[in-house]
């Protein structure tokens, strides 16, 4: 199972800002920071003392077993590096007690324990009391519990199939069902009407480290000159912290010892996440509990993918196995082989000086493997995916509505709070139209527009490089293809198998398509800081609205990207060559490609196959292999402190970053694959048709 990372509960707001920013920070108090003046004096603006850790691992709580660790923030000791720059590590140590006073004015208790296995880190935990929590809730609008839902559900028409569905259903006396509840947004005064059983139990442990993120995102930490510097994030983009994490609850393949500890981390490895599970239904209502709605989306979203595709695949497999068996009964691919038709047809050569007249029949084993494909199981299974398309989004639509009645998010994106950084630059002052009322927002209409052209002229820039990227592929096909020409065998050998296969065009479409990879990888690799810079350049107010932004952005060049030279093998190559005597040349040297006899479909599924088979892998490597061996390197370097006992927010300090974006990629790799599923089939389309033409 790929481990969830420590920050895996929150989809953090974080940039790509360095310390040496200067953001003004001009009524953000104003703004968000409620009146807390209460609680101020009940806390001194000190950073708290160091605890000795009291022994128990799997522990959720300070050291007085009270109050719950909703926030873990880790930092080096100063005294105890072994550097010479005392000035820098003075003036992060002023930052940092300056921001944690602060987190302490704000009502947050703290509590500061040294690393068990390394002296030189402290780990500091934060917890938010009960008044806390409801005035940020109250902010942040957030939805709690009125009363039980007591409405009937109704009852399956399906009575005789629930053996089957209760196998694939995770066991409940396991995982039990959540109680579902009529919700409403918080508001304190009235506090009454909300079901408070058990206040540590009504808020969960998602929604508390919710709201505290929110604080730690929030609180300054330095002002000069009225210009003010504030933010978790850039604390530990700057590395004054070395990192800030919520726990889990325990370890995911054993049980906690600990009582009060819920275990639900251990229940969805052991029902979800392990192999043997790979059957059951997810327990989408405990995963949204655990990791949040976010999270809890995604993988109904990638269940209900998964399920979708078996059908498609079930088709697929079926007219592939079609074409495989009757690619011997191909009328086209009988003619070219025949010594008769095939063996006497004199082709034109495919370049000029270099390349000799040639026979039809030298194509004989490529035209039988294009029969596989271009057969009329393709053309049935364009057409099935062309319906599956649509009633994929149909039926996602309706499962979507219904997680948004269940899990009570209808609403959830009206009520976002704006980004941190959205706020700080808020220092224009505008009458708003509608309420007539004063209100403050980050640049005028006329500074909007300059920085939505800039915006818009950088991607374009982008998408005319990668452009440009395809046309030089297209001049090293035709002149490689020259020189694979000259070089290969003009003739067939039947003693050699490999001739069959290894002629020019095959030669040249796999060399170009490695390097069009690699091309498109590097790219990748570039735009994605690009288009971070200027999504961040853009200054969205809410996170869904940056991250809608920064998925147009790499999405749309993601698409070009990848499938721009796909496009051009289906729709462009060996459409303008000319005719014998009078060629066509690109740039008045190259004379235009050529497809084979059968038309291009062979090699555009070779393009895909290099494209798609090597941005799978090189996935898998980053998101499996790579954090593997990164915790098994960790796991190395810790095996000497063994026989120590290690609290709950160490070994979470120890995984594996999940990235700052959260489940950006994820999200965008599944809006990417309903892209190839269109080019795939628009590419089938093309080929075909052309040969029931000809």
């Amino acid at each position: 199972m790929k481990k969830m990372s420590r920050n895996v509960l929150l989809q953090m707001e974080e940039e790509e800002d360095d310390d040496d920013g200067d953001i003004v920070l001009e009524n953000l108090g104003q703004t968000i920071v409620p009146d807390l003046g209460s609680l101020e004096s009940q806390h001194d603006f000190r950073t708290p003392e160091f605890e000795e850790f009291n022994g128990k691992p799997d522990s959720l709580f300070f050291n007085d077993g009270q109050r719950r660790i909703d926030f873990v923030l880790v930092y080096e000791d100063e005294s105890r590096k072994e550097t010479n720059k005392k000035g820098t590590n003075e003036k992060q140590r002023r930052k940092r007690q300056a921001y944690e006073s602060n987190l302490i004015c704000h009502g947050l208790q703290l509590e500061a324990t040294r690393s068990v296995l390394d002296d030189k880190l402290v780990f500091v935990k934060v917890h938010a009391p009960w008044e806390v929590l409801c005035t940020y809730a109250e902010i942040m609008h957030i939805k709690l519990p009125l009363k039980p839902n007591d409405l009937k559900n109704r009852s399956s028409a399906f009575g005789t199939l629930n053996w089957f569905t209760k196998v694939l259903s995770v066991d409940e006396s396991i995982i039990k069902p959540e109680q579902e509840f009529f919700t409403a947004p918080f508001e304190k005064n009235r506090m009454n009407d909300f079901y408070i059983v058990d206040r540590d139990a009504f808020f969960n442990p998602a929604t508390r480290s919710r709201i505290v993120y929110f604080i730690l995102s929030r609180v300054k930490y330095q002002v000069i000159n009225n210009v003010s510097k504030f933010g978790i994030n850039r604390l530990v983009n700057s590395g004054i912290y070395k990192a800030a994490f919520p726990l889990h609850d325990c370890k995911f393949r054993r049980q906690s010892e600990d009582p009060s500890c819920p275990n639900e981390r251990y229940l969805l490895y052991r029902e979800w996440a392990h192999p043997r599970s790979i059957y059951k239904k997810q327990p989408l209502d405990l995963i949204r509990k655990y990791y949040g709605e976010k999270i809890g989306i995604y993988f109904a979203w990638l269940g209900y993918y998964t399920q979708m595709l078996l059908l498609a695949a079930v088709v697929g497999v079926a007219c592939f196995l079609y074409g495989y068996l009757n690619q011997d009964n191909c009328t086209w691919s009988k003619e070219v082989c025949h010594p008769d038709i095939g063996g006497k047809i004199i082709m034109c050569p495919q370049c000029d000086r270099l390349c000799p007249f040639w026979k039809l029949n030298i194509t004989c084993e490529s035209s039988k493997k294009l029969c596989i494909f271009d057969s009329f199981g393709t053309l049935v299974f364009a057409v099935f995916m062309g319906v599956w398309v649509t009633l994929f989004l149909e039926f996602w639509k309706r499962r979507q509505a219904e997680l948004e009645y269940e899990w009570d998010t209808v609403e959830l994106q009206q009520e976002e709070q704006a980004r941190p950084e959205y706020e700080a630059r808020c220092t224009h002052v505008v009458i708003n139209e509608i309420t007539q009322e004063e209100e403050r927002i980050p640049f005028t209409a006329w500074g909007k527009c300059i920085r939505i052209t800039l915006c818009a002229s950088a991607v374009f820039f982008w998408i005319l490089l990668i452009i440009a990227s395809v046309i030089g592929i297209i001049v090293y096909r035709l002149s490689v293809f020259i020189v694979f020409s000259a070089k290969l065998p003009k003739n067939i050998n039947g003693t050699d198998p490999i001739q069959k296969y290894l002629t020019p065009q095959t030669a040249t479409s796999i060399t170009a398509s490695i390097i069009s990879f690699i091309i498109i990888m590097i790219l990748n690799t570039i735009y994605e800081k690009v288009a971070i810079m200027i999504t961040n350049f853009e200054l969205p107010r809410t996170q869904t609205d940056y991250e809608n932004s920064l998925t147009m952005k790499m999405f749309l060049f993601q698409f070009v990207n990848y499938y721009s030279s796909c496009f051009y093998i289906a729709f462009f190559k060996g459409k303008f060559v000319g005719y014998p005597g009078d060629p066509v040349y690109w740039l008045g040297k190259y004379r235009n490609e050529e497809c084979d006899p059968g038309g291009c479909l062979l090699e555009l599924t070779t393009q895909l196959t290099i494209i798609m088979g090597g941005k799978a892998i090189w996935n898998n490597i980053q998101e499996v292999l790579l954090p593997w061996i990164m915790n098994l390197i960790g796991r190395f370097h810790r095996v000497s402190g063994s026989e120590k006992i290690t609290p709950r927010w160490e070994q979470d300090y120890h995984l594996q970053p999940m990235g700052k974006l959260g489940l950006f990629y994820e999200y965008l790799e599944m809006r990417l694959r309903p892209s190839s599923l269109h080019a795939l089939i628009s590419a089938w389309f093309e080929p075909i048709t052309c040969h029931e033409v000809s």
